[in-house]
């Protein structure tokens, strides 16, 4: 048995670790207006309340409207994810392959992170765990703040 492979009944529990790893790609230094420097401040928010084992505070990147794959209730989902997640791993890193950050120009409340990820989720400081994915995360305007509002994995 390889001891870096994630069971496959836990590879969508960290769906939730994937959207945010993949907001951890969004450049924060590149802002191009104001409206990029706001969604960088999201995703540097979502990141940091990540790390910090802070559901409450990912939450609030949350739309309203959020959803999942297979996820009645998204936001419901993502509270029980990230509680599963943050119980069995002291420590999720991730490792960035690839990033592209996209807003259309067209639509400006809207835009799309894709990412491939590698999750490493240890109990000390080695990997014992690993996974690699393809991650969507879509992000739309509420209330005048960006919000993630669907999360795609494969």
């Amino acid at each position: 048995m390889n001891p870096f492979k994630f069971p496959a009944r836990l590879a969508g529990h960290f769906g939730l670790a994937l959207f945010v790893l993949a907001a951890l790609l969004l450049p924060a230094a590149c802002a191009r207006d104001d409206s990029q420097a706001a969604l960088d401040a999201a995703a540097a928010e979502l990141q940091a309340a990540l790390e910090a084992k802070a559901a409450e505070r990912v939450l609030a990147v949350l739309h309203s409207g959020f959803g999942a794959p297979g996820a009645d209730n998204g936001r419901d989902w993502a509270r029980r994810t990230m509680a599963l997640m943050f119980m069995r791993h002291k420590n999720v890193t991730v490792a960035v392959l690839y990033r592209d950050n996209r807003r259309d120009p067209r639509v400006p409340d809207r835009a799309v992170t894709e990412a491939e990820v590698t999750l490493l989720g240890a109990e000390n400081l080695l990997p014992d765990r690993a996974a690699h994915y393809r991650v969507r995360l879509e992000w739309g305007l509420e209330a005048g703040a960006w919000k993630v509002t669907r999360l795609t994995w494969e």
